[in-house]
């Protein structure tokens, strides 16, 4: 009998951070799923990523990226006008700066969305698998 379940990550340190960008590397990313919530200081993100925990990779499993406590968001080279285009998350970096984190999550074609947080505090839930 295999172990079947869905993860959930939560990060709140640069070790966490790491390990939520190992399981995201590939990802696919529809531009429709990113949200800023301003009011609520919530970044959202939907992507597909293979599930790199268990031995077969090639499994896909719908995520949840979700980063509270965000002031302020900065994207370049995301085409907001084109939703259904796709993006690939090539990893999640972090920089101190001052008394604020910057999370940036760095795709494809020099693509890039920063995140300005006072903590870290971000979470993979994973949704369903798919394959």
């Amino acid at each position: 009998m295999s172990i079947k379940y869905l993860a959930k990550i939560i990060a709140k340190d640069r070790q966490g951070l790491q390990m939520i960008s190992a399981c995201c590397a590939g990802a696919q990313v529809k531009i429709a799923n990113i949200k800023y919530l301003q009011k609520n200081k919530v970044f959202l993100m939907s992507l597909t990523r293979s599930k790199i925990e268990t031995k077969n990779v090639e499994k896909k499993i719908n995520s949840f990226f979700r980063c509270e406590f965000v002031d302020n968001v900065k994207s370049k080279n995301i085409k907001q006008s084109d939703p259904e285009r796709k993006v690939e998350l090539v990893t999640i970096d972090y920089l101190k700066n001052n008394n604020n984190y910057e999370i940036n999550l760095i795709f494809t074609n020099k693509a890039y969305i920063t995140l300005s947080t006072e903590i870290i505090e971000v979470i993979l839930d994973d949704q369903n698998k798919i394959t």
